[in-house]
């Protein structure tokens, strides 16, 4: 089966496309390979009206948002096949996870809630493909975060033999999985830990006057210095000493957050604006280093592999070697494929899942009540939709 795997994440970078085709019945037995990816960047006005709509969106401008989406995301999707050299017709499926505006993990007495926007039947029109979308809402309905929703595909496609491994993945957001030996009984661990990038480019945004997108080679962290006594206050948030299963987005460590800070503490220079990037850089690092030592480290691990955007960061990227001492720390390239790649194969493989009929969700990681198929079906052309579902 050639499934495309579509990923919008919270550093709203781009769209992440993957080509993976699988072979297999079951998933202890699925085989995989990536046969193409492509990145599309978005454009500043794409960036734009996308977090206006997460900041202060109305229903008229969140509905123009997810069908803008689903053209955007179909747009990806073909130009996967075009640099990959395969015909839309020859493609089975496309799981796309939408990009999330609003989550609001579950709250004592209280439901959660958690919104992906990205029209699936434009994608479906555009491309003639089947689509899989809306992966997070029936954990979220099974009374579960709704997020992490990629340890059972990290179980499945990146269990090694005999090591215990952590994949921690720095987007916008930070989270983690804990995966026993390949073939081992006893659950994955998986949870966020809180900000990855998303204070850091905001911050960096701010002291630009927005012609910076992101700290470059963590160059502004370099010069910065760490603020002790504000990292202790920013440590101190209650998210940071929830136990897991937990989960969290922008809504809690986004751009408002960064904007509360600098109207605080109002920096003034270069090397006020520096110092508050290393802040938050470590801020980072030390939850992630926390989480680690809490609720990871006691199950015993032999490595770390890290991916996303933050593993670019080298100032990032040192301040993890520190904390997951004496685990050794690996790129991400160590899972056999490129790392940016990572989380668009996820959404892939939750694809086939659902059309296999196979439970995506890990209840220990999110908190639901149990296992569950993700995702809803939208049709393609009716020659796809018998191909696909004949093969279940």
């Amino acid at each position: 089966m050639l499934v495309i795997g579509l990923m919008s994440g919270t550093s709203l970078d781009g769209i992440d496309a993957a080509l993976v085709e699988f072979e297999g019945e079951e998933p202890g037995r699925l085989r995989w390979q990536v046969r193409g990816f492509h990145t599309t960047p978005y454009s500043p006005e794409q960036r734009d009206q996308i977090h206006s709509a997460i900041l202060d969106g109305g229903a008229a401008e969140l509905c123009a948002l997810h069908a803008g989406l689903g053209e955007w995301f179909a747009a990806a999707a073909l130009e996967l096949c075009r640099s990959a050299g395969v015909q839309p017709e020859h493609v089975d499926l496309v799981g796309s996870h939408g990009q999330t505006v609003w989550h609001e993990p579950p709250a004592a007495g209280r439901r959660g809630a958690t919104l992906q926007l990205g029209c699936a039947a434009t994608i479906a029109e555009r491309t003639g493909i089947p689509v899989v979308s809306d992966f997070r809402a029936r954990d979220v309905a099974a009374g579960g975060e709704g997020a992490p929703l990629v340890p059972w595909v990290d179980r499945v496609l990146f269990a090694a033999a005999g090591k215990r491994r952590v994949l921690q993945n720095i987007g916008g957001m930070a989270n983690l999985t804990w995966l026993p030996p390949r073939g081992e009984p006893g659950p994955a661990i998986a949870f966020d830990t809180g900000p990855g990038n998303a204070l850091i480019d905001a911050a960096v945004e701010l002291a630009s006057g927005g012609r910076e997108r992101y700290d470059r080679d963590g160059a502004r962290a370099r010069r910065g210095r760490i603020q002790e006594e504000l990292l202790a206050e920013l440590l101190g948030h209650p998210f940071f000493r929830r136990t897991p299963p937990k989960s969290t987005g922008r809504e809690v460590f986004g751009r408002p957050y960064v904007q509360a800070l600098v109207d605080r503490l109002r920096p003034g220079h270069a090397q006020a604006w520096d110092d508050l990037v290393a802040t938050l850089t470590a801020l980072t690092a030390r939850s992630i280093g926390r989480a680690y030592r809490a609720w990871v480290l006691p199950r015993g691990v032999e490595e770390v592999l890290v991916t996303g955007g933050g593993a670019r960061n080298p100032v990032l990227r040192s301040m993890l070697q520190q904390e997951f001492a004496p685990a050794s720390v690996l790129p991400g390239e160590a899972l056999g494929l490129d790392p940016d790649a990572k989380e668009a194969v996820a959404f892939a493989a939750l694809a086939w899942a659902h059309v296999r009929g196979f439970a995506g969700n890990v209840p220990e990681a999110t908190g639901a009540a149990g296992e569950r198929v993700l995702g809803s079906y939208t049709p393609g052309n009716r020659s796809r939709q018998s191909t696909v579902y004949s093969s279940q």
